[in-house]
């Protein structure tokens, strides 16, 4: 009886610690797998338009709707709430592809005013800035950048052009052109052109639908910085 006892408590022992090693293997593998999950939640970080130039170009597309809204409310007509429900609707799609491409919601920029990074220059090299434009071809006699401008001239020296995030035929929006008129937008940096017609009021000097900044764009950024602007009719 007594080693029965013996043999039976051995085997109660036995069990016991096998349960034991078993429950901390799982526990540790638990742990091994919730702590190496937390290096990506980690690692994610929002993104600003200092940081990205798909960021910029989404920033600076959302204030120049966001300027135009608070335009037509500071000096509204019979015109103005359509305007202004189309240019909020805008504004929500481009919200929608800030999240979806990791940038800050609801950030907004003014044209070319959020300047990305200075890039360091290279060694025995004199210093310049990564954003400065080329040297622009003066106007012709009597442009002043805006719908006064003799057809074929340049106009809107050193702006940049992005989207409006309308949708249609391809189209521009301006604040400096009347609708109607016939402009020509070439994106330097991949010599594509566009030529389309004014069709509404924007806050900068020319904003492209999606239609017609898909025509001149450089795949995965919603910005042109040096671009080329002609009124042509």
């Amino acid at each position: 009886m007594s080693r029965r006892r013996t043999a039976s408590t051995k085997k109660k022992l036995a069990l016991l610690v096998t349960a034991a090693a078993v429950a901390g293997g799982g526990a540790f593998a638990l742990a091994t797998t919730s702590n190496a999950s937390q290096p990506s939640a980690q690692n994610a970080r929002t993104l600003s338009a200092a940081d990205s130039t798909v960021c910029q170009g989404l920033a600076t597309a959302l204030g120049n709707n966001q300027k135009f809204i608070d335009g037509q409310r500071a000096a509204p007509d019979a015109q103005s709430s359509a305007r202004i429900a189309n240019r909020e609707a805008v504004i929500a799609q481009i919200k929608v592809q800030q999240k979806a491409s990791g940038c800050a919601v609801g950030e907004s920029a003014q044209d070319s005013q959020a300047a990305p990074p200075a890039q360091s220059a290279p060694a025995g090299s004199p210093a310049t800035s990564a954003a400065t434009p080329p040297a622009a071809t003066p106007p012709a006699a009597g442009n002043n950048g805006g719908g006064n401008a003799a057809a074929g001239s340049q106009v809107c020296n050193g702006s940049t052009v992005t989207l409006s995030g309308e949708a249609g035929a391809p189209a521009a929006s301006s604040n400096q052109f009347p609708a109607g008129t016939t402009l020509k937008v070439t994106n330097l940096d991949n010599n594509k052109s566009t030529t389309v017609k004014v069709t509404s009021v924007s806050g900068s000097c020319v904003l492209l639908n999606n239609a017609a900044f898909e025509q001149v764009r450089e795949p995965g950024k919603f910005l042109i910085r040096r671009a080329l602007i002609q009124k042509v009719g």
